[in-house]
């Protein structure tokens, strides 16, 4: 199952989705054993309006869940928007990230973006442990990044193709993402 569709690439489209049309985001069939015919079980908030002042924010945001009728687990599935188990959206990993592969030190990137340097850090980390297995799914679809060489030369050519968020949203049709 895709837990990142590539639908509703901002906070207001994901928010009129949700309240018209939720079952845009139902899976086909359950992830964990399967069986088709998983039904609308309500909602969780999340609050990925991090970069917003507080009087403009869009926080909390609703995510639709389902629930399986053979096995009674539940699942949901987030807009290209939303980070999975991330407070801060793709668009700010990205600036941080970029920041880093062009040189810049890690405490300069962490101030540029306004996160903590733990913060940066854990991104680059991350970035770091997971570049074969993104790289080898990215570039089985996008045949053009196998020239970018490897790691930070990649993630260069990646970057300047595409946004992290649909990156990343790609490579979690394989793997799960982050």
């Amino acid at each position: 199952m895709h837990r990142i569709l590539s639908v509703n690439p901002s906070l207001p489209q994901h928010i009129e989705q949700i309240a018209h049309a939720p079952e845009v985001y139902r899976p086909f069939a359950c992830p964990h054993c399967g069986v088709a015919g998983l039904w609308l079980h309500g909602f969780y908030e999340r609050k990925p309006d991090r970069d917003g002042p507080a009087a403009v924010s869009l926080n909390p945001v609703l995510v639709a869940r389902f629930c399986c009728g053979a096995c009674g687990r539940t699942c949901s599935r987030l807009p290209l928007c939303i980070a999975p188990r991330r407070w801060h959206p793709w668009a700010k990993q990205q600036r941080v990230l970029l920041d880093l592969l062009a040189g810049a030190s890690l405490r300069g990137a962490a101030l540029c973006a306004g996160v903590a340097c733990h913060t940066a850090r854990r991104w680059r980390d991350w970035l770091h442990a997971g570049t074969a297995t993104f790289a080898f799914m990215l570039r089985s679809r996008f045949p053009e990044l196998g020239r970018g060489g490897d790691g930070p030369g990649f993630w260069t050519a990646c970057l300047s193709a595409m946004p992290l968020a649909e990156a990343m949203a790609w490579a979690d049709h394989e793997v799960s993402v982050p």
